[in-house]
Parts: C-alpha cells; sequence; structure tokens
C-alpha cells in the first residue's frame, strides 16, 4: 500500500504544480530537520550553530546542492550538517547523551511534522467530504490536499533516511555514541568514502534501496495513518 502511494512521486508524472509542490515541501521539511538539530544544540549549551546563522528556518542557509538534488533522483536527501561542538554541551549529562540529542532531534522533526501534516489532512478532508460530499480534483483546496500529502509521505522517508547508521547521517552519530570511542573514529577516518559508496548504492541500486527504505518506513506510515484514518471514518458516521 505504501509502496503504491509512493510512486506516485515519481518524477515521470510530474506536471510544473507537482514539481512546485515538491520543491516547497523539500526546502521546508529540510529546513525545519536541521533547525530542530541546531535548536537542541542550543538548548544544551551549544551555540555554534546559532552563531553560524543555523538556528534558521530559512532554506538558503540549509540546503545542500547534492542532497537536494538527490531528493528528486532518489526521493531521500539531505542539508548542509548544522556545525556542533560537544564541549559546549554545559546542560547534557555527557558528550555522547548530547549528541544523541541533537542527532535524533532532525528525525524526529519530520517525523512530527507528518503527524501534524496528516492530521490537517484528515481534519480538512473530513471537513469537505461533510459539505461537499467529495474531495476536489482542481482549485486551491486540491493543491492544499496535495502539500498536505506530499509532506506528510517525504517527512517519514526523511524521518527513516536519516536514521540509517551510515555517515555522516544521523543514525551513525546515535550508533555511534555507543561504539567504543576507538572503533567510531576508526571508521570516521573512512567517513568520505562510504558517503560515497553510499550515494552510488542509492543511485544505481535504487530499485533495491527503494525497497529497503519502503519497508523500513511502512510502520510509521501506519502509526500515523491507522488511527487517524480510524478517527476519520468515525466522524464521518456520527456526523
Amino acid at each position: 500500500m505504501l509502496s503504491n502511494i509512493l510512486n506516485n512521486l515519481g518524477m515521470q508524472n510530474f506536471d510544473i504544480m507537482e514539481i512546485l509542490i515538491r520543491v516547497f515541501v523539500i526546502m521546508m521539511s529540510l529546513s525545519i530537520h536541521e533547525a530542530a538539530h541546531a535548536f537542541r544544540a542550543y538548548k544544551l549549551g551549544d551555540d555554534t550553530a546559532e552563531r553560524a546563522g543555523r538556528l534558521s528556518l530559512n532554506p538558503l542557509v540549509h540546503l545542500d546542492p547534492l542532497g537536494t538534488l538527490m531528493m528528486f533522483i532518489a526521493r531521500v536527501g539531505w542539508a548542509k550538517p548544522v556545525p556542533i561542538n560537544p564541549l559546549l554541551f554545559t546542560r547534557a549529562k555527557s558528550m555522547k547523551r548530547g549528541i544523541i540529542e541533537v542527532s535524533i532531534a532532525g528525525p524526529l522533526s519530520n517525523l512530527i511534522l507528518s503527524f501534524g501534516s496528516y492530521l490537517i489532512y484528515s481534519i480538512v478532508r473530513v471537513v469537505t467530504l461533510k459539505s461537499t460530499g467529495g474531495l476536489p480534483d482542481d482549485g486551491i483546496m486540491s493543491i492544499i490536499f496535495q502539500i498536505l500529502h506530499t509532506m506528510f509521505l517525504l517527512n517519514i522517508f526523511l524521518a527513516v533516511f536519516n536514521l540509517l547508521p551510515v555517515p555522516p547521517l544521523d543514525g551513525f552519530k546515535i550508533f555511534g555514541a555507543f561504539l567504543p570511542s576507538r572503533i567510531y573514529y576508526k571508521l570516521m577516518e573512512y567517513e568520505r568514502y562510504i558517503g560515497i559508496a553510499f550515494i552510488l548504492i542509492i543511485v544505481f541500486g535504487g530499485s533495491l534501496f527503494s525497497t529497503i527504505l519502503t519497508t523500513l518506513a511502512t510502520p510509521f506510515y501506519l502509526l500515523i495513518t491507522w488511527p487517524l484514518d480510524s478517527l476519520s471514518m468515525l466522524l464521518l458516521r456520527v456526523f
């Protein structure tokens, strides 16, 4: 079910409105993701990102050209890493704990954004169905539905993708915090090469990678849609 819906996000069937919606959603989602990293670091006492201007929702200070391009090629991508200095985590229980909190803030923000988008989508859908008896095929309401649904789906994928334990993704930073320092720093020596290999796998092993990512994303998809869809059905019956 999820894979069928996600296939509709492919570039092959895009018209100009769908492209504009996708660009808007990507810019907002990546910006919120990176701003969440910066905000959590700031709350822990590290103002490095704030001084670098990264405590902002302005997409221009966050977007990475290659990472943004990959969002269109492989439906996953990244922004410029937020600079942090764990030595300044004065409000964290430990540096490793601080790194974990900062790293998980980005994917968590995407999941919250995904849930919020689908919640609003569900409310608007129920109100529209009750007032008009159907969903719009065009016009401003149709665009709103597309934005909300695209925001919902893409943010699930962004969260799951960034939680993969591969450098330089957030998942590796979380995973690395649990590794012995010797092993972690040894892996970091090969970070660039692992990152290049990872990009090649995404580009040339797209079908397999998409299947793996879809499988990992499906539980999050169901956790969000099942209760909200059930509530929507109940409201439609009651009212």
